[in-house]
């Protein structure tokens, strides 16, 4: 009762839960409150170090949408990435969720499998990914080649039609474990209860999928894709890796472009423009989806 007492105390003092919170916050502020304001500051001037910085206005913005078609390119790049990554991984993930849900066998290892490549390095991965889409000793082409299917081969990286495709699917690859294990938890939270109930009622396993499992986990579903839409519309790595936004700037996405215009090009205010329009846009996809996907609160 006296423990009881005591974390009741701490509760309500304003006092220690501000003792609590301030060194997060303090953190927070300094390492992504401040860079993000300082961007934005810098958004409206033209800077190279060398030179003097110059206040420019909104010219960068302007900049941005009205002369630079490198940059429209990889608005539409990202978006393609993130429309793709919804698409493929959002059911993929869901699918192996339920299918090794409930008491299989090696379900450890089934787990263990698909989550793997989502702990490796994204530079391990787009150096992997390199040589199996190598148009010389790849294994993809070689895989074509062996099957009959020679007309197929192609330079997977290097083909601005094939590119944007090829780094698509590698980053599907890598991340649909990390869904399937958020949506493996939902899916486990739900009482054994409701499932056995359905099942005297006689409901067969798609209707358990489709008035059981589907509507107790669209809460889940909405936060995951609210995760996955920003994540891919910020993604970089594993795309500077595999092609450096080549061939022709056709797999340049957002992130890799204020990062070709900031440390390559040296143009840190016109980057910073790049930056505040990601932040921005990352700020929209969520509310939008955060409205698609509001619910009311599920009671078992």
């Amino acid at each position: 009762m006296q423990g009881d007492s005591i974390m009741e105390f701490m509760r309500k003092n304003k006092k220690t839960i501000l003792a609590f919170v301030l060194p997060a916050l303090i953190i927070y502020t300094a390492i992504v409150m401040i860079p993000i304001l300082f961007s934005v500051y810098y958004s409206f001037f033209r800077w190279n170090i060398l030179d003097t910085i110059k206040f420019t206005g909104l010219n960068n913005y302007i900049n941005l949408f009205s002369k630079d078609a490198i940059f429209i390119k990889s608005m539409k790049n990202t978006f393609l990435l993130m429309f793709w990554s919804l698409v493929i991984q959002t059911p993929l993930a869901i699918a192996l969720a339920i299918a090794i849900s409930g008491r299989i066998k090696g379900k450890r290892y089934f787990k263990t499998v698909f989550f793997l490549p989502n702990i490796l390095s994204s530079v391990a991965i787009g150096l992997l990914w390199t040589f199996v889409y190598n148009p010389e000793f790849g294994i993809v082409n070689r895989l074509l080649s062996s099957v009959g299917l020679g007309k197929f081969i192609r330079l997977w990286l290097a083909d601005e039609k094939t590119v944007m495709g090829s780094v698509i699917a590698v980053i599907c690859w890598q991340f649909v474990g990390y869904h399937m294990i958020i949506y493996l938890a939902a899916i486990e939270n739900i009482p054994a209860d409701l499932k056995e109930a359905a099942l005297i009622d006689g409901v067969n396993q798609f209707g358990m999928i489709m008035h059981i499992i589907l509507p107790l986990i669209k809460p889940i579903i909405g936060i995951d894709t609210v995760l996955m839409a920003t994540g891919s519309l910020r993604f970089f790595d594993l795309i500077y890796v595999m092609t450096n936004g080549g061939p022709n700037h056709a797999s340049e996405v957002i992130a890799s472009y204020m990062y070709y215009k900031s440390f390559r090009d040296y143009q840190y205010g016109y980057g910073s423009a790049v930056s505040v329009v990601l932040l921005i846009l990352c700020l929209i996809v969520t509310f939008i989806l955060k409205k698609a996907f509001k619910s009311e609160e599920i009671q078992y």
